[in-house]
């Protein structure tokens, strides 16, 4: 026990890690905000061109998201920092894992907010026209406004789930949590630092869940 203590619970360590750590931790919030806003926006985005009714459109948007949400985050991630400079498009670590799994995160929003724009009972549809709506109006102000809200539920899940994965961003040097322990760990060989950024992740994560939960009963169908 008294091996555990000191190799995982090192305060010491700890508190000689935490500046590090703790700068770590606020790149890794940063990181995780931006990847939900562009990634919701994107897929939103994308959802709505879907319904178009262009079918090249529906074709390439259909290609995109099936491939992102194939691939392995980490593979984007590698993909996007190793593979972009060939193109003449060289990101930074921290430029890399947002753009990365802004992909990610868009590609399922497209497929959610698609689908529960299908989810819209017709009726709405014809509601719509029958007052005089063209498309677009009905499709902004009467569908996507239900849509959004049938769509919360699962986006919330998934965009939390994704923007864990800011601690692959260490495949290419990003200095956040999970990256800066790793550095403090191998200078003072402890892994007491790992124990204290579980611990920043849980600060951040935890209450992301609650609020998830929150969410999910909020804008729940069952709630109307």
């Amino acid at each position: 026990m008294d091996k555990i203590v000191e190799n995982y619970f090192n305060l010491q360590v700890m508190v000689e890690a935490f500046p590090t750590v703790l700068g770590g931790f606020g790149l890794t919030v940063l990181v995780s905000i931006l990847v939900i806003i562009l990634g919701i926006g994107v897929g939103l985005g994308f959802a709505v061109l879907h319904c178009m009714n262009s079918r090249a459109l529906s074709a390439a948007i259909v290609v995109y998201v099936d491939l992102f949400r194939t691939l392995p985050q980490l593979v984007v991630i590698i993909f996007v920092y190793f593979g972009l400079p060939y193109a003449g498009l060289a990101l930074s670590p921290f430029a890399t894992t947002v753009v990365a799994l802004a992909l990610v995160l868009s590609a399922f929003a497209t497929e959610i907010f698609h689908s529960a724009i299908r989810a819209v009972p017709r009726g709405q549809w014809e509601a719509s026209e029958a007052l005089g709506f063209t498309y677009f109006r009905a499709l902004f102000l009467i569908v996507l406004p239900q849509a959004i809200r049938l769509a919360i539920p699962l986006l919330t899940n998934r965009a939390i789930a994704i923007s864990k994965g800011t601690a692959l961003g260490t495949a290419v040097a990003l200095p956040e949590t999970l990256g800066q322990a790793q550095s403090v760990m191998a200078i003072v060989a402890n892994p007491s630092p790992l124990t204290l950024a579980a611990a920043f992740y849980l600060t951040f994560f935890i209450p992301l869940v609650i609020a998830s939960r929150w969410v999910e009963r909020k804008f729940s169908p069952r709630s109307r």
